[in-house]
C-alpha cells in the first residue's frame, strides 16, 4: 500500500516555483564575513516585498507553505508549465512521502534539483537521510536516484538555474548574470543533485 502524500512546500511564484520547504535558520546559507566575525548573510530575496510574505530567515512563512503545497499538488498532476516538476521523497521521521515543487536546471545533458535555501531544505535532508532514492512527479511518478554535486562542481549549474529559475534567483547573493569565479565562491552553500533514472 502506498504511503499518504504529505505537502511539503518549496514556494516561489506562479511562473517559477524553485524554493525550499521548511529551512532551519542555523543551516541557511551563506555565511559572511562581519566584523571579524563570521555570521550568516540574510536571505537576499527578503528585500523583495513580494517575497517577503513567503520567506522569513531562509524560511518559507505559513503562507508560503500553503501556497506551495497547492503547487506541489498542481505540478503534480501535470497541470502546471512544463518548467515545473514534482519532487517526491520519503520524511525521514514519518517514513510519508513529502512533496515539492521544483525548477530543474538543465546543464551538459544532464538535469539537476537545486536548493536555494541551502543545506537547511527539509527536502534536501529528506533526500540525504533516502539515500537520494525518490520520485519525479508530472503527471505519472516515475523513480529516481538523485546525486549529490560536489562544491567545486556546482558553480556552472547554480549559474544556469538562476537564468532560468526568475524567482528562485533571488536568494542568491549574486546576480544571474555574474561570472562564473562568483557562483564558485558560494557553491559551498546551495546543494545540487543530478536526477538519474533509477528502476523499481
Amino acid at each position: 500500500m502506498k504511503s499518504p502524500v504529505a505537502l511539503q512546500p518549496e514556494f516561489g511564484n506562479t511562473h517559477d516555483v524553485a524554493k525550499a520547504s521548511a529551512d532551519t535558520p542555523s543551516d541557511g546559507p551563506p555565511p559572511a564575513a562581519r566584523d571579524g566575525a563570521t555570521t550568516k548573510l540574510a536571505d537576499p530575496a527578503e528585500q523583495i516585498r513580494s517575497l517577503h510574505l513567503f520567506y522569513r530567515g531562509w524560511r518559507p512563512t505559513r503562507l508560503g507553505k500553503v501556497v506551495n503545497g497547492a503547487w506541489a499538488w498542481l505540478s503534480g498532476l501535470g497541470l502546471t508549465p512544463r518548467i515545473l516538476l514534482t519532487l517526491q521523497v520519503k520524511g525521514r521521521s514519518s517514513g510519508r512521502l513529502r512533496a515539492n515543487v521544483l525548477v530543474p536546471a538543465a546543464y551538459g545533458g544532464q538535469r539537476y534539483l537545486v536548493s536555494m535555501l541551502g543545506d537547511g531544505s527539509e527536502w534536501v535532508r529528506n533526500v540525504r537521510a533516502a539515500g537520494g532514492e525518490a520520485f519525479i512527479k508530472r503527471g505519472r511518478s516515475a523513480p529516481v536516484m538523485l546525486i549529490e554535486i560536489p562544491p567545486e562542481e556546482r558553480a556552472p549549474i547554480l549559474k544556469e538555474y538562476c537564468r532560468v529559475a526568475t524567482s528562485g534567483r533571488h536568494h542568491f547573493p549574486v546576480p544571474h548574470t555574474a561570472p562564473l569565479s562568483e557562483f564558485e565562491a558560494i557553491s559551498a552553500h546551495y546543494p545540487v543533485f543530478r536526477i538519474d533514472r533509477r528502476v523499481g
